[in-house]
Formats: C-alpha cells, sequence, structure tokens
C-alpha cells in the first residue's frame, strides 16, 4: 500500500490506498495549496524522477539534495560532532546512493527537524538508519506520519551529546528549532537554522518571517523571543536551508542587526 507524498510540501503521510483528501501542511496559512489543486507522489515514483545531489560544506558537514529539486527545495546535512552522527532536517528521496554516502559518514544517531516543512520522508530515514527523530513537542499536531521513532520533546534546549543543542525558537512554528555546533565554523560556531532563522542573499542580514511564500511576518515579541534563545550560544556561521543560503561569517551580529532592523520596519520607523 502506497505511503503519499505531497508533491507541494513534500511530507509523507501514512499507507493509504488513495492519496489522502488534503494536506493540512499545505492548507495551513504558511503554506499553500498550487491552483491545480492538491498532488501526490511516492517514494518510488521519486526515485525514478530524482537522484541524489552531495557535497562537503566544511569538515564533518555534508549536505544531501535532489536534482532536479522538489517540492520546498531544501537540501539537509549531515554533521559529525565528536561520536555523534546526525542528520538535520530532512529529503523526501531516500535511494542507494544516499544510503551508501550516509553509511560511509558512519551512518545517523538521530535525525532532528527545524519544523514541518522539512519533514518530508523522516520516518524512512529513521528506519533505514535505526534513529530516533526529534520534533519539539509544540509541533506535534504538524506530524503527519506519527511512529515510534519521533521524540516529543519540550522545553527550550536539549541536549544530543556531541556539544550538540537543540534551541527552540518558536516564530515561523511555535516549536521551530535550530541546531547549535559549537565546532562548527573552524570552532566558533554554527547554527543549522532551517528557515527559522533565514539565510538570505544580504549575508549581512538574516529574516525572520511567519509565512515566506505569502510574506506574513512576525510579531516583534516573536523577534525577541528569537534573539533571546540564541543569546547564550556561540556562533560565527549559519546554514539555513538550501545549498546557497549560508551566513558565513558575522553571524550573531548579522542576527542582532536582522533583529532590529525588522522591529524598526514593522513599527514604521
Amino acid at each position: 500500500m502506497p505511503r503519499w507524498i505531497c508533491r507541494t510540501c513534500a511530507v509523507q503521510f501514512p499507507d493509504s490506498a488513495e492519496p489522502p483528501a488534503s494536506c493540512p501542511i499545505c492548507e495551513d496559512p504558511r503554506q499553500y495549496v498550487p491552483p491545480e489543486g492538491q498532488r501526490w507522489t511516492t517514494l518510488d515514483e521519486l526515485r525514478r524522477e530524482h537522484g541524489a545531489d552531495i557535497c562537503e560544506l566544511e569538515p564533518n558537514l555534508v549536505g544531501a539534495g535532489m536534482e532536479p529539486g522538489f517540492g520546498i527545495g531544501q537540501r539537509a546535512l549531515h554533521l559529525t560532532s565528536g561520536e555523534r552522527r546526525v542528520l538535520w532536517d530532512c529529503i523526501p528521496l531516500l535511494d542507494e546512493e544516499i544510503v551508501a554516502a550516509v553509511t560511509a559518514l558512519g551512518g545517523i544517531d538521530l535525525i532532528a527537524i527545524s519544523h514541518c516543512h522539512y519533514y518530508s520522508t523522516m520516518v524512512e530515514w529513521a528506519e533505514m538508519f535505526d534513529a530516533p527523530v526529534f520534533v519539539h513537542a509544540d509541533d506535534r499536531e504538524w506530524v503527519m506520519r506519527p511512529d515510534r521513532r519521533v521524540e516529543l520533546w519540550s522545553g527550550e534546549t536539549r541536549e544530543l551529546g556531541g556539544g550538540l543543542t537543540l534551541v527552540r525558537c518558536g516564530g515561523h512554528f511555535e516549536g521551530g528549532q535550530v541546531l547549535h555546533w559549537p565546532a562548527g565554523a573552524e570552532g566558533r560556531g554554527a547554527l543549522l537554522s532551517g528557515d527559522i532563522v533565514q539565510a538570505i542573499p544580504d549575508r549581512r542580514f538574516v529574516s525572520f518571517m511567519w509565512s515566506y511564500p505569502n510574506l506574513i511576518p512576525l510579531p516583534a515579541r516573536a523577534i525577541d523571543r528569537i534573539e533571546a534563545a540564541l543569546a547564550p550560544f556561540a556562533y560565527e556561521r549559519i546554514y539555513g536551508a538550501w545549498w546557497d543560503r549560508v551566513v558565513p561569517e558575522d553571524a550573531k551580529a548579522a542576527v542582532a542587526r536582522a533583529a532590529e532592523r525588522y522591529r524598526r520596519a514593522i513599527a514604521g520607523d
């Protein structure tokens, strides 16, 4: 029986003979249903239509994407920190090439996802590599394929071992989380942020939104909360959700500059 995958957000649903009647993630105001309506595919179809795109970003950090792009178009990140091997965010494709590449990197001890737009086939990945998936409990309603491997954590931070910390920032989604990697950027620290903190073309700044495709801003209090959540952590670099969305240096100052600019803009200054 198929496990249907939404062609718009790329999130996988449980086994069913027919596609779901709708995709709640796409019907949420932060996402969208295309004008032609909701369309569906399966992992087997994706394996026929797409291939892997794998690239090292810095020592101990390897990206995995899809060619051609699909859904929202994000790439996942495989991070090695001490004895911990973590998959950050997820892509819907999981094929022999990806499995071989990840296995060569030492496999996966755990998976952590920034928010529901990148859940994709996270349960398939969890089953393949025998790994738990860490999702913040505030986002439980967006888990479209419940599974025993999905671990809902609560609170503001969660230590993962290897010096890694999940930080709940909220904002884009209530349970939106980022991953702090203190050994990243040659020991100056890095954030793996998905689009909870959005890397943008002007690398002196970042952005924060409630909805990116529909251009709905966050209130000032949400920006204050994100900035406060990140304040205890040192980081020089931010890796966003796409290959070209990286703040390579001075990233913590970029967050501060962006937060101040954002507050002034929505206040009308």
